[in-house]
């Protein structure tokens, strides 16, 4: 497969890995599935989506390529909010509903020069967000009559998106080298584990406000999210959000203040699974900067290779780690 090129200069990509200026033409570098040539050096969007009950149903969360799953704060039964990113995002219709950003978003949309799609966040976020690696546009979305409060009326479109990038003087294509072609490294097929067996992965006990759970769909060989007590499907085509793989993150967490915000601890290591086809691995994981790639490691301390879909990736608070039921 050619290689096109990407950029030729790295910005503020720290440590000694070795980095990539190129992607693959025709590979969508987050799923390791094909795309169109015309946007192999198209960079991702990290969309912030509200998790909360009266936000569903959800609008586009099932079409993206990498869902991230975090304790959005302390307090409310440790509600959680999803960042879900996009390589093919120009022609996304309405996605959402759009709320705040943490900064842990920032930090982690950094790793994929994504610009982060959101509106607003506590005053935490400002630090990070004017570091050189990040890219965001704020608020300003269209708003949609839906009978809900105002927190939960604001969507995006992927034109729309394609506007402000314009306006706020962001390239669509990737502004620093990336350390490889892909961002994880992808199985050439669809590759077991050798794990043991995981058709349920219930994380309602780490995340109870939502009681987020993963089921093994072994019709589709993905796993379909639950939330609040079902599928998650989408508001505009019933679409499940399902996924080839799932990843699960032993993280610390720095609490901010009184109100519950927080900072997960996610450069730096720590323990996790990895979870495909029905079989779950015990892992590691590993970040060194803030640009830095996140990687995976088995038990023999070799980088996983993942199979080609969509991942979901869930920060587990490392003091609710042991409430993760696998089985």
């Amino acid at each position: 497969m050619k290689l096109g090129k990407l950029f030729a200069a790295a910005m503020g990509i720290m440590g000694s890995l070795v980095l990539s200026t190129t992607v693959y033409a025709g590979t969508n570098e987050l799923t390791g599935l094909e795309v169109d040539d015309s946007i192999a050096g198209q960079r991702p969007v990290a969309i912030m989506v509200d998790n909360e009950k009266k936000a569903l149903q959800h609008y586009g969360v099932g079409e993206a390529d990498v869902v991230y799953e975090m304790m959005n704060s302390t307090a409310n039964g440790r509600i959680t909010r999803l960042m879900c990113l996009y390589k093919n995002w120009q022609n996304l219709a309405q996605t959402g509903s759009i709320r705040s950003t943490r900064t842990t978003n920032v930090i982690l949309s950094g790793e994929y020069n994504a610009v982060l799609i959101h509106d607003g966040g506590p005053f935490y976020i400002n630090t990070y967000l004017a570091q050189p690696y990040a890219a965001h546009i704020s608020g300003g979305f269209t708003r949609i009559k839906n009978g809900k409060p105002t927190e939960f009326t604001e969507y995006v479109f992927g034109q729309e998106m394609l506007s402000r990038f314009s306006k706020a003087g962001l390239s669509t294509n990737y502004t620093a080298a990336l350390e490889r072609p892909t961002h994880f490294l992808f199985n050439a097929s669809d590759t077991g584990n050798g794990g043991t067996a995981a058709n349920t992965v219930d994380l309602s006990k780490v995340f109870p406000h939502n009681s987020s759970k993963l089921l093994y769909n072994a019709g589709t060989a993905t796993y379909d999210y639950y939330e609040y007590g079902a599928l998650h499907t989408d508001a505009e085509d019933g679409q499940a959000a399902t996924f080839k793989n799932v990843i699960l993150q032993n993280v610390t967490f720095s609490q901010l203040d009184k109100n519950g915000y927080l900072t997960y601890n996610v450069i730096g290591s720590g323990s996790g699974y990895y979870i495909t086809d029905g079989a779950v691995i015990p892992i590691t994981w590993s970040k060194g900067s803030e640009t830095g790639f996140t990687h995976y490691y088995n038990a023999a301390g070799q980088e996983i290779t993942i199979n080609r879909g969509k991942t979901y990736i869930g920060l587990v608070p490392s003091d609710s780690w042991g409430n993760v039921v696998i089985g």
